[in-house]
């Protein structure tokens, strides 16, 4: 098992609010993500459930298990020593598998997770064609105390409410995230899919829990790490932008090859070189071309 140091690293930073902006952590799917992020300022990397899911050509409705994601932990590892966050959805929807998925994944190098109330089998939080549901407060402040029970401080744990996107009212929310950093989470996260920001804004102007405030600005892009760090997160996750942006990529050369029948780099559709991509596992390797 892991010595818990990647934890205890994250937790002193979400700790230290002395910092004048959040820590920065984006997903990474695989290693050529993570080896990309690591050397552009990121703070931590964020493994996801949808971004794994999709890569694994599932659906992000609890299909992963903790060997899948533990597999893209250890990849990560391999490139950097950034801490790494895992999503877990709900850990299964039950609080023996929650100690599983934290047991596993510590021992794959993580040093968080990050658990929700969403009821099981989950579905994305932004999805349009199913309604996301929440679970009794009270099964995931069980399965945050088996993992502090288990796991002591070796494993920083995010505590995930989905009340807001399930459509409950602010209060319901921080309720639930009040119960939940009294149950032993580190930080806590309100998710929100309201597009202006100003759900994000009003967590930040209203929390008191003590516990670190996490944000995931996926649905208010718009809103910059600064207006976050000045609302009070200590964590902004950008969960799977990086994914996006991968795929938005590979469009546009297919699209370039469709009409032209050749893979030609250009201001619409670059192409990394050759060397870019041994250099991910092997550092000092040239490329001939």
């Amino acid at each position: 098992m892991t010595d818990g140091s990647r934890a205890h690293q994250l937790r002193r930073a979400l700790d230290d609010t002395a910092q004048e902006r959040p820590l920065l952590a984006v997903g990474a799917v695989n290693a050529i993500a993570a080896h990309l992020a690591a050397g552009s300022g990121f703070d931590a990397l964020w493994v996801s459930g949808l971004e794994v899911s999709a890569a694994n050509g599932v659906p992000d409705s609890n299909v992963l298990g903790p060997r899948d994601l533990s597999d893209v932990v250890t990849s990560l590892g391999r490139v950097t020593e950034k801490p790494v966050i895992v999503d877990v959805d709900n850990a299964g929807g039950a609080v023996s598998t929650a100690e599983r998925f934290a047991f596993d994944l510590v021992r794959a190098g993580a040093a968080a997770v990050c658990i929700e109330d969403s009821t099981y089998p989950k579905c994305n939080s932004f999805a349009a064609h199913k309604a996301q549901g929440v679970e009794d407060a009270d099964l995931l402040s069980r399965q945050i105390e088996r993992i502090r029970k288990t796991l002591g401080l070796d494993l920083v744990v995010i505590a995930r409410t989905e009340a807001l996107i399930a459509g409950e009212e602010m209060g319901s929310a921080m309720a639930r995230a009040m119960q939940y950093a009294a149950a032993g989470a580190d930080a806590v996260l309100l998710h929100s899919k309201d597009p202006t920001g100003n759900q994000a804004l009003e967590i930040g102007r209203t929390w008191t829990g003590g516990a670190a405030l996490v944000s995931v600005p996926t649905a208010f892009p718009q809103l910059t790490t600064d207006d976050l760090g000045r609302a009070g997160f200590r964590l902004c996750i950008y969960a799977n932008q990086l994914s996006r942006a991968a795929m938005a990529g590979m469009r546009a050369a297919i699209r370039q090859f469709t009409c032209e029948g050749a893979f030609v780099p250009s201001p619409a559709s670059a192409l990394a070189d050759v060397g870019d991509l041994l250099r991910v596992g092997e550092p000092g390797a040239l490329s001939c071309i």
